[in-house]
């Protein structure tokens, strides 16, 4: 009797440092950085991600085609705001009031479509392929869309 309790005793101490390895090991593997630039699902605008005191937000610092049809610099013509019209786009903040999770993962933001004019409720996380998964929507998370944005293959220039 004695020496299935010493067996049993020792068969919890091996599971319990087989756990405690595994936990270390898991969380050895840092979350990759959501700061930074990336480049929209569209290809074409990039959007640094910064902390904002202790939130994040993210404005617009490189666009495809940066220029309107008259070659001036393309403004906010699509804010419900009119005096906001004029404002340029590069440079736009379009994220803002994001709050860390518990998980990693960011939510309580907002997205501002500059295309259309509207904003979002959003929240937003790195997979685990590297890329940003950034949900939209109005009312519940479940009835919104994701994009997926990615980080650019080389140096973008400043719009």
């Amino acid at each position: 009797m004695c020496r299935n309790s010493r067996e049993g005793a020792r068969l919890k101490t091996i599971l319990t440092i087989a756990m405690a390895v595994l936990c270390v090991a898991s969380g050895a593997r840092a979350a990759p950085p959501i700061t930074g630039l990336w480049v929209v699902q569209a290809g074409n605008a990039g959007v640094d991600i910064q902390p904002c005191g202790a939130k994040l937000c993210g404005a617009i610092t490189w666009m495809k085609e940066p220029l309107n049809a008259a070659g001036k610099p393309k403004t906010d013509i699509h804010n419900p705001d009119p005096a906001r019209q004029g404002d340029p786009v590069c440079g736009l903040k379009i994220l803002y009031d994001f709050t860390q999770d518990s998980d990693g993962g960011w939510s309580g933001g907002k997205i501002y479509d500059a295309a259309h004019g509207e904003i979002y409720s959003s929240n937003m996380h790195v997979a685990a392929d590297g890329t940003l998964a950034l949900r939209g929507f109005v009312g519940l998370a479940l009835f919104g869309k994701t994009q997926t944005w990615t980080r650019p293959s080389g140096q973008l220039p400043h719009c």
